[in-house]
């Protein structure tokens, strides 16, 4: 005969409870994304939130924004003059051209790669450039230009991807190959100067006096990113997402406009807008939205952050590593026709120099990693404008020697990498890496 507890005098037995079917306790608080309790606080909920991120390593852009205050005031106070609008159109006149060729570093470092042969390429673009544009239509010269670059840097990626040579190896005998190459290119001719009529030339010499022009660009980066800003917010916030609040978009569009309308006017007290400055905005735009939105960047991204799980995930990391070499190589293509067009010309030595060391130095500085996975294209904005106004700096205190120049960048880029390994280290120790 069966006896049950209740027969026995025992307290009865409760059924076990799985985790899908146990009730909440009473009382239970549902959790909430901390983002919301942030903003719930206001200002004092963000400045928390700011201390947080800097204890735990994420730093972002912060280092490379103060190294820039910090180079505008020491030279303010040493020459007296250099923040002036001459100043922001020399340094927006020789920062596009390696900013253009820092923007394909980018892309590689993602990846945890490097390109050295970007500078070869871009020397040995102009140079294909210059020598049919003596024959050919400038648009047909320049297309064939930009192609050998793009062709180059498929190779340096085919050789990588496929064949499994360290893309360190490849490029470094890229970089010694393709300026044998230029040279054999230009053959007799040490200089060709850029033809009369030419866009190239155009590139680095042409402004819109309107001061209009200027004027307008900004009012619409401004309208543009709070625009961006606001259809962020509605899908985050239809989706039951965090989203900004309309203060906070407001607070950053309006730093952003006081930098663009000061930038503004500073152009429009010499020249005007250059034409060179519109082209390279364009540029980090579209490979901004290319990295942040589309499926392409993501996965980019995920090959950067671990080859392993990328191909578990379905990812074409062959394809991945061969598109982001031809997109470096593009880069540095266009990035020599600037060069060409700043120098007046191809030569010989056009891509050589410090050329490849500040298109790298631009991008790590700026705060892509050279661990791979983490990074912004505008990178190379904030990176080329601090070496471009220590470059400029130096010029004014009549400190142009090389040697000079070459330890000051060495020691910047230095400093850069070792922010970013001592933020990587906190992350990890953070649990956020």
């Amino acid at each position: 005969m069966s006896t049950t507890p209740e027969a026995t005098g025992q307290a009865p037995v409760p059924e076990p409870r799985t985790p899908d079917t146990a009730a909440p306790a009473a009382g239970a608080v549902p959790a909430v994304d901390p983002r919301l309790l942030v903003r719930e606080k206001g200002f004092k909920g963000y400045a928390e939130e700011f201390v947080r991120r800097l204890r735990s390593g994420e730093i972002g852009s912060l280092p490379v924004v103060v190294g820039l205050i910090v180079i505008g005031v020491v030279f303010q106070l040493l020459t007296g003059n250099f923040i002036t609008s001459y100043n922001l159109d020399q340094i927006t006149l020789y920062a596009t051209g390696p900013g253009i060729m820092a923007v394909g570093i980018v892309f590689v470092l993602l990846l945890g790669e490097i390109d050295l042969a970007v500078g070869s390429v871009a020397g040995l673009a102009g140079s294909v450039w210059g020598v049919f544009a003596t024959d050919l239509p400038d648009s047909v010269a320049i297309l064939l230009g930009i192609f050998s670059g793009a062709l180059l840097g498929a190779f340096h990626g085919v050789v990588f991807a496929k064949i499994g040579v360290p893309a360190f190896v490849v490029t470094l005998a890229g970089f010694l190959g393709w300026a044998g190459l230029q040279t054999w290119v230009m053959g007799e001719r040490s200089t060709i100067p850029t033809p009369i009529g030419s866009f190239v030339g155009d590139l680095t010499k042409y402004y819109f006096s309107d001061v209009a022009a200027a004027y307008g660009l900004a009012v619409v980066v401004v309208a543009a990113f709070y625009l961006a800003q606001a259809l962020d917010s509605g899908r985050r916030k239809a989706a039951g997402l965090p989203y900004r609040p309309q203060s906070e978009m407001l607070l950053r569009t309006g730093v952003l406009a006081v930098l663009v309308l000061v930038a503004a006017y500073g152009f429009n007290q010499e020249k005007g807008l250059p034409l060179s400055l519109v082209i390279f905005l364009a540029i980090l735009l579209v490979t901004d939205f290319v990295l942040r939105r589309t499926t392409y960047g993501r996965q980019v991204f995920a090959v950067g952050g671990g080859i392993e799980a990328a191909r578990r995930a379905g990812i074409n990391v062959d394809w991945i590593r061969i598109s982001v070499f031809t997109i470096s190589g593009t880069l540095g293509a266009v990035g020599g026709l600037f060069l060409a067009s700043a120098t007046g010309g191809a030569d010989r030595s056009l891509g050589g120099g410090n050329q490849l060391m500040m298109c790298i130095a631009a991008a790590v500085i700026g705060g892509t990693s050279l661990f791979g996975g983490r990074g912004k294209v505008w990178s190379a904005l904030l990176g080329i404008l601090v070496l471009q106004s220590i470059v400029q700096g130096l010029n004014q205190l009549n400190l142009q020697s090389n040697a000079i120049q070459y330890m000051i960048t060495g020691a910047v880029l230095l400093i850069a990498v070792i922010i970013d390994s001592v933020s990587r280290r906190t992350q990890k120790s953070a649990g956020r890496a």
